[in-house]
């Protein structure tokens, strides 16, 4: 099932938490099966350390996240879902990202696309 998502998914938001280690490690993998099942070496991502409203449970640091981000040069932010922080700027990011590699084909422009997809895993 997860691999029919990756197929059909146009962008991606890499999700860890900041408390919790094991979350950022498993990005790589992640990242990894998304661009082999989408048979790509590029696909608009966006790397999300959520839960900043935990700061006092940190254990994946900001600048962790920053480097991995910088190493695939993607996109990084850090959230909190709870608190509702910088939600909505991930969402806007990967839709941009989603149409400069997919531009509008019919001459003009909607704002919406019944193609758009994003995945969140």
């Amino acid at each position: 099932m997860r691999d029919l998502y990756m197929k059909n998914g146009q962008g991606f938001i890499l999700v860890y938490s900041i408390t919790a280690q094991s979350t950022f490690n498993d990005l790589t993998d992640l990242k990894e099966q998304i661009l082999r099942v989408k048979d790509a070496s590029d696909v608009p991502m966006v790397v999300v350390g959520n839960k900043c409203d935990l700061e006092d449970e940190r254990v994946v640091g900001k600048d962790q996240g920053q480097s991995l981000a910088n190493e695939w040069r993607i996109k990084f932010m850090e959230t909190s879902a709870k608190k509702k922080i910088g939600v909505n700027e991930i969402f806007f990011d990967l839709v941009r990202q989603i149409n400069r590699k997919q531009p509008d084909t019919k001459g003009g422009r909607s704002g919406r696309s019944s193609k758009g997809k994003c995945s969140i895993l």
